[in-house]
């Protein structure tokens, strides 16, 4: 077998090219609420591509038919970037990612075990012995099927250090090209981590042979600390995710890592090929399909990442803006809002407009998008760009839901009963009903209830103003939770009610997708 070249740094501290892997697809999906289905991965993987991140884990295909499917058909469709698949160390779970990824033009399997005491006494109930020839026994046969696998040590941070050189010798030795330690439960600091990097270009023989990967935790807050400071000893590889989406507390972000390296060049003398220019829209994409609303103070992608309240630092930023912003909005793909779209607007305009704010759709995406724009415009006195990508956001993520949102009326007060009269589209058929509740989107949430009947529960019950103003269109998040199974849901509308509605209706179309999934198998962190 011929091997393949992917876009890859030198092997050890030597190379100042950084290898960005992206598991978002993976371990992004694995937050409580974030499933995804096969569209939306595509979207997601392809706009990674374009960024020019090196290496997209896909997913887990022994998990589900549905992961098997999505990390299959975005081996297909992605050229430019690596695409990985996840598996466990048995051969059954090796020849199931292998058969997923095949197909890709850089094809990679990520196989893995845990090596700490903890857990292969818990977890694996295995002796160290075991646990060591299955490491050998896995890469062998990964490589025999695949010229590039990576092998990553769960739980690595917390292995005794005899045993993590040993099997790291070992699985460079049966044909790893790449080994992950991972802080699986973000228990490192800084400076311990790197230590530990150190370490292991100190004593395993072979390390040379292999690019050194970090998978860094958040549950310390300490994720990108510890990758950034791993990729100082010489890690030459950073697992992380868009919008540091992940189970728990999350992973090491992503565009913190690249924008950290980017900014501090002068003391971080090492480089990416991610485009940084695509993070902001990266960042909204992975928003909109997970549901997850990234929070306002959220370094790099936050609301107010580059606000400036204070009348200090607004004066500052009017005389010199490198008073209080050390990197340039522009440099992540953030634009200036401005009032230039209104209800005159024309379609060539709208859809030059959305091309300017990094968004490419077909024309069935554009026409019901520009429609629901007109809308806004006739019910909104200003329109600004974060309205139009707030549309489009809402309109990206609904590709093929079986229940859609039609029209609502409601009646509040405080003399009550409060009632909503809501339409919807199920499959395809129009249906409507007339309920009262506690508030009128206790109604709301009960109407459709009515018409779509289940047993899940409100977890969440969120509003923000995408904008200024009390005409401000409203962001809802909605997450339901059925039988231990979690989604989100995200909606936006100038009324709060309907947002709340289309909220609610994203996360039951979710709900009812995962429903039709089988149960994952466990996965590693």
């Amino acid at each position: 077998m011929s091997a393949t070249t992917t876009r890859t740094a030198a092997a050890g501290p030597s190379g100042s090219r950084v290898v960005i892997f992206d598991t978002t697809l993976r371990d992004g999906e694995q937050s409580p609420g974030a499933s995804m289905n096969l569209d939306e991965k595509i979207k997601i993987a392809l706009l990674l591509e374009e960024m020019g991140v090196d290496v997209i884990e896909a997913g887990f295909p022994i998990a589900s038919n549905g992961d098997f499917e999505a990390v299959r058909e975005i081996a297909k469709l992605v050229k430019g970037s690596a695409v990985c698949g996840l598996s466990r160390a048995g051969r059954m779970d090796i020849d199931r990612a292998w058969e997923a990824v095949q197909h890709a033009a850089r094809p990679r399997i990520h196989t893995f075990i845990s090596t700490s005491p903890l857990h292969m006494k818990w977890k694996l109930q295995m002796e160290p012995e075991q646990v060591h020839q299955a490491v050998i026994d896995s890469v062998t046969h990964a490589r025999n099927l695949c010229p590039d696998v990576e092998w990553s040590c769960e739980d690595g941070s917390r292995t005794e250090h005899d045993f993590l050189c040993r099997t790291v010798e070992s699985a460079i030795k049966a044909g790893a090209r790449t080994i992950n330690v991972p802080d699986t439960v973000g228990y490192a600091v800084p400076e311990e981590f790197a230590a530990l990097i150190r370490m292991l270009f100190e004593r395993v023989p072979n390390i040379d042979k292999a690019v050194i990967s970090v998978h860094c935790h958040n549950d310390l807050g300490l994720a990108v600390a510890n990758s950034l400071a791993a990729i100082g000893a010489g890690a030459r590889q950073v697992e992380c995710t868009v919008n540091g989406l992940g189970e728990r507390a999350g992973n090491a972000s992503m565009e913190e890592i690249v924008m950290a390296l980017k900014t501090r060049h002068d003391v971080l003398p090492y480089a990416t090929g991610v485009k940084t220019e695509l993070i902001t829209r990266a960042s909204r994409l992975v928003s909109a399909i997970t549901g997850f609303v990234v929070q306002p103070n959220k370094a790099i992608v936050g609301a107010n990442a580059f606000a400036h309240e204070s009348g200090i630092h607004q004066d500052g930023m009017l005389k010199h803006a490198g008073t209080y912003e050390i990197m340039t909005p522009e440099s992540v793909g953030l634009t200036k809002s401005s009032l230039v779209m209104g209800k005159h607007s024309g379609r060539h305009a709208f859809k030059m407009k959305l091309k300017e704010l990094g968004f490419d759709l077909g024309d069935n995406a554009v026409n019901d998008t520009f429609r629901r724009f007109k809308d806004l415009a006739d019910r909104k006195k200003d329109v600004y760009d974060e309205d139009i990508v707030a549309l489009v956001d809402d309109e990206v993520v609904r590709g093929h839901d079986r229940v859609r949102f039609v029209s609502l009326q409601v009646i509040a007060g405080s003399k009550g009963p409060q009632s909503a009269e809501l339409e919807l589209d199920i499959d395809g058929e129009r249906h409507a009903a007339k309920t009262t509740g506690n508030g009128p989107v206790d109604a709301t949430f009960n109407a459709i209830k009515q018409m779509v009947p289940h047993a899940a529960r409100l977890q969440l019950y969120q509003v923000h103003a995408v904008t200024e103003g009390t005409d401000a269109q409203a962001e809802v998040t909605v997450r339901l939770d059925e039988s231990g199974k979690s989604v989100n849901g995200q909606g936006s509308d100038p009324d709060t009610l309907v947002a709340s509605a289309r909220a609610y209706i994203h996360a039951l179309n979710k709900l009812l997708t995962k429903r039709a999934k089988t149960a994952p198998a466990a996965m590693s962190a």
